[in-house]
């Protein structure tokens, strides 16, 4: 199938909030040599997308200065990290092979070609991402998940929020066996966490609050913490022999009253802010108990081979929480900025109409509108 010369895409042409989106008509981007251009099923939101709307990410020598992820963004940019869909058509003769496979894309930019390379850039923030109804990938980063029996909305899920989960994991060197606590765990990350915590064997507390208890119990934590109440006592009760790792997307407060929680040789694995990004703490706790504090930006290749591997035995199952059309991806952002839901929020930038909670999975085939 020939791609079309335009296409749409929801691009943000300078920071600020949901109106900055704007969905158009734009031309179809052309494929380089050594690259792929892969026709959108569905790609999933991040809060790395808000906050590069907003540019949130401050500079290190400016906490409050507007900036993306790594500096400033090249606008207009088109938005997305997290994209499943089918490769159209290939820059390189070599890649044939790979049209109309079913795929996804490893969004990280990465700063070397080895396995434990770190991200230093991202798909709809350093280049163009997968709002819109196609998108060009490095062949290196577009894996094969025509086996796979997850849909394309369980598959667009999982880059960002899996990837980023499973880098803590392997960063904190969770064992089986041992105590974790998962802040923000009915967010995408903290599900994520959750699942893959208690494949490794590891027993799961998990902080959560209100309606969204239930869920987060359903995907299997062992102990649900109430964030609306006393947090240490709660997490005291649930592990008096402290916290051998906890895996951390809010930070702030909970940063510094629980590190203290933390065993003999425990980790604290921070990849988000969501509680605050100044945090202070008694470092004491650290050097006399031989604990650390681990920073964790996204994953390595090597990571996301392995994800890619349980994806394709159904060994994770992506919650999706809502599936929106690209014409709405305004509020479809606003909603995940309220943080009442629980899961993924997807958009299908082939639909027209309204945006819906997420039904039954989707097949592969879904995408043809």
């Amino acid at each position: 199938m020939k791609a079309p010369t335009t296409m749409r895409a929801a691009r943000v042409a300078h920071h600020g909030g949901p109106k900055a989106l704007e969905v158009t008509e734009v031309s179809t981007p052309s494929v380089p040599a050594g690259e792929v251009l892969v026709r959108v099923g569905s790609t999933a939101l991040n809060n790395t997308d808000l906050w590069t709307r907003e540019g949130a990410y401050g500079r290190p020598d400016d906490p409050a200065a507007l900036s993306g992820w790594r500096g400033p963004i090249d606008f207009p940019r088109i938005q997305g990290a997290d994209v499943a869909g089918r490769v159209v058509a290939v820059g390189s003769h070599a890649d044939e092979g790979l049209i109309g496979r079913r795929v996804v894309i490893d969004p990280a930019i990465y700063d070397s070609d080895g396995p434990d390379a770190n991200p230093v850039g991202l798909m709809g923030s350093e280049r163009d991402g997968g709002y819109a109804q196609y998108v060009t990938a490095p062949r290196a980063r577009v894996h094969d998940m025509s086996a796979s029996p997850l849909s394309d909305d369980q598959l667009a899920a999982l880059p960002t929020a899996y990837g980023t989960a499973l880098g803590m994991i392997e960063r904190g060197r969770l064992r089986r066996g041992e105590t974790v606590l998962v802040s923000g765990a009915s967010g995408g990350v903290g599900l994520a966490l959750i699942q893959l915590a208690r494949a490794r064997g590891a027993r799961v507390l998990a902080i959560s609050s209100g309606s969204k208890l239930g869920p987060v119990r359903q995907a299997g934590a062992d102990e649900v913490i109430d964030r609306a109440q006393d947090l240490v006592a709660q997490i005291r009760t649930a592990a008096p022999e402290g916290i051998d790792v906890a895996l951390d997307v809010v930070a702030g407060d909970l940063l510094r009253e629980a590190l203290p929680l933390l065993r003999e040789g425990g980790r604290w694995v921070v990849a988000g802010a969501l509680g605050g990004y100044e945090v202070d703490f008694d470092v004491r706790r650290l050097y006399l108990h031989n604990a650390q504090v681990i920073g964790s930006s996204m994953h390595t290749p090597r990571h996301f081979e392995m994800l890619m591997d349980m994806a394709r035995g159904a060994e994770i199952e992506p919650v999706i929480s809502a599936v929106f059309p690209l014409d709405r991806v305004g509020e479809a952002q606003e909603e995940l900025a309220r943080r009442e839901h629980v899961g993924k929020i997807v958009l299908h930038p082939w639909a027209h109409g309204s945006a819906a909670p997420a039904g039954g999975p989707r097949t592969e085939h879904n995408d043809e509108h």
